[in-house]
């Protein structure tokens, strides 16, 4: 049995604040591939989405810090060099392991909807759903950020080096400059490419842009000094000074100047925000116990669920096969449609979270999966324990992909799992003192009702909207064994599930289940299978199983850490720039 912590009685001590189908984009555009080997270590482990920020977090483990210490550190990078993804201006769910204490806390900093937010936010003057761009793209689409409220907290639980000394290496960075990445540089020019634009507003426009209204380019040289004044300020005054004051006041006036819509957020909702502690989403397979967020993500139940109804199947034995990849599609298929029934938050609506994963209701879904043939589009289960009688209709909102994943494990046993992110890649392209605001309010469903019937995820005043989001730690014997995580919207829940069972089924480095191609499903009308990858080669005997089969670039962004035999193992997605470092 895992123990999880509220640890209720230190969160007021310890300033947590103030108390149709939906359009599917595609994945961020391809990166390539790097060739990269696992890390080993024993000491401690950071792996990140990007070398500087890998460098920062493990400058802070070498000089005796903790993991929430690295967290810190490596986020504020993030923020700088890979702006697309998350930042101060977004949100995260995090795991921590306090090796002290055996306890497994879980931190909610997912971004909150304006209190006087309504339903029908994103509906039109007809009715209909406005269109994605629209919605996405300037104030109306931003929620109360949660990042600094969330840096706050685990440093005041965990921390061992002073705050602002985790500000220093981002800020010397921001002010002396770092060269565009090619990922960032690929990021900026796909916002041209597919007419997503990132140019929209003056602030942005100056900072990402030339002059001559091209993208920057990779290498180039870029400072951002707004952001290092912004840094500066928060390492001094702390948190707070982001939820209130200049900083606050510059945050509301650039939503309002960029939204097509009334009701945004106000200083009161900044002022109002809080983390929040929720427990632990556990689930057994194969005797570990893998423990991720519960609602408002849908990750932590999800992968549960899918690894519980394999869990009544001989995976070990079918191996990396086209036969494996049906039966995981079709466990995927009955997990999604759960999730987009009964998943939202849990602070709004009664999702019955104990029947989700209970054991015998999961086996009886098992039996549902046919190993010769694939399934139409399967609807919700109907599991036991609901508190309420639910008559909701399924989410249409696919979740966007532009999101980053952190994991550390630190000299003193704590270990973290964090996802982070600012929702679709680049946000709401609002950049106020040189950093962007999100647009998770589009995670959301546009859309809150069909018929008479309400949609869980429907947009509500301080309602946290549903995450993919899927950090995630697996305990052996009561203690860490494998951080995992990974970007990519509602594909994450697939790629963290997949390298979840590379690692336990088939005893795989994590370098090497990260590197197995992709595929999954979403209960969706294909399954998707990673172009250019030994999994494209399933195509024609999943197609003959009835599947409609779409080989597509799947630009996952896994990292992850294994803790065996007394050895930290760490890996980084060969998809994107991340790496891993440990000594």
């Amino acid at each position: 049995m895992i123990r999880t912590s509220f640890i209720l009685g230190c969160v007021s001590a310890l300033a947590l604040g103030p108390m149709a189908a939906a359009q599917d984009p595609a994945p961020e555009q391809g990166y390539g591939w790097e060739e990269k080997n696992s890390v080993t270590g024993t000491d401690f482990m950071v792996a990140a989405a990007n070398p500087l920020a890998v460098q920062a977090g493990y400058d802070v483990l070498a000089k005796g810090g903790t993991a929430a210490d690295a967290m810190i550190a490596v986020q504020l990078m993030l923020n700088l060099v890979e702006p697309q993804s998350s930042g101060i201006g977004g949100g995260a769910f995090m795991l921590y392991w306090d090796a002290s204490t055996g306890d497994l806390v879980t931190f909610d900093a997912r971004e909150t909807a304006p209190a006087a937010a309504t339903p029908e936010r994103f509906l039109d003057e007809n009715g209909e759903r406005m269109p994605f761009v629209q919605s996405v793209s300037g104030g109306q689409s931003v929620g109360v950020p949660g990042i600094l409220r969330l840096m706050e907290v685990s440093h005041n639980l965990y921390g061992k080096l002073p705050w602002s000394d985790l500000f220093q290496s981002t800020i010397e960075t921001a002010e002396n400059g770092f060269e565009v990445s090619p990922r960032m540089a690929n990021s900026l020019q796909s916002t041209v490419d597919r007419e997503f634009p990132l140019d929209l507003f003056d602030g942005a426009k100056a900072y990402f842009f030339n002059d001559d209204g091209t993208p920057l380019s990779a290498g180039t040289m870029l400072k951002n000094p707004d952001f290092a004044e912004t840094l500066r300020i928060l390492s001094t005054d702390g948190a707070d000074a982001f939820y209130s004051g200049p900083i606050a006041e510059d945050i509301v006036a650039a939503v309002n100047e960029t939204s097509v819509l009334e009701n945004n957020i106000t200083l009161q909702d900044l002022a109002d925000y809080r983390v929040k502690i929720r427990p632990a989403v556990c689930a057994d397979y194969r005797g570990y116990d893998v423990c991720g967020m519960g609602p408002p993500t849908s990750g932590g139940l999800t992968v549960g669920q899918i690894l519980g109804m394999l869990d009544t199947f001989d995976v070990k034995s079918m191996g990396w096969t086209p036969e494996f990849a049906h039966i995981y599609s079709e466990a995927a298929k009955l997990a999604y449609a759960d999730r987009g029934l009964y998943m939202a938050d849990s602070d709004f609506v009664d999702v019955p979270t104990k029947g989700l994963l209970d054991k015998g209701y999961l086996a009886d879904r098992a039996k549902l999966i046919d190993a010769g043939k694939a399934s139409e589009k399967r609807t919700a289960g109907d599991p036991p324990y609901q508190e309420s009688a639910l008559n909701l209709a399924p989410s249409q909102n696919p979740g966007r992909p532009g999101t980053s994943h952190i994991v550390i494990r630190d000299s003193y046993g704590n270990a973290l799992s964090m996802t982070t992110t600012i929702e679709t890649f680049f946000g709401s392209r609002v950049f106020v003192r040189g950093f962007l605001l999100n647009n998770e309010l589009t995670d959301f469903d546009r859309a809150p009702k069909d018929g008479d019937r309400l949609v869980a995820n429907r947009v509500e005043g301080g309602k946290r909207p549903r995450s993919s989001m899927s950090p995630t730690i697996v305990m052996k014997d009561g203690a860490p064994y494998f951080l995992v995580g990974s970007p990519g919207g509602s594909r994450i829940i697939n790629y963290v599930a997949k390298t979840i069972i590379a690692v336990i089924d088939w005893d795989m480095d994590p370098q090497d289940a990260i590197e197995t191609g992709h595929f999954l499903h979403r209960n969706g009308s294909t399954l998707d299978v990673e172009q250019g990858t030994s999994a494209e080669s399933f195509s024609d005997a999943l197609t003959a199983k009835g599947h409609e089969v779409s080989a597509r670039d799947l630009n996952s962004g896994l990292h992850a850490i294994l803790i065996k035999d007394g050895q930290l193992i760490g890996a980084a997605d060969p998809r994107r720039e991340g790496i891993a470092m440990g000594q």
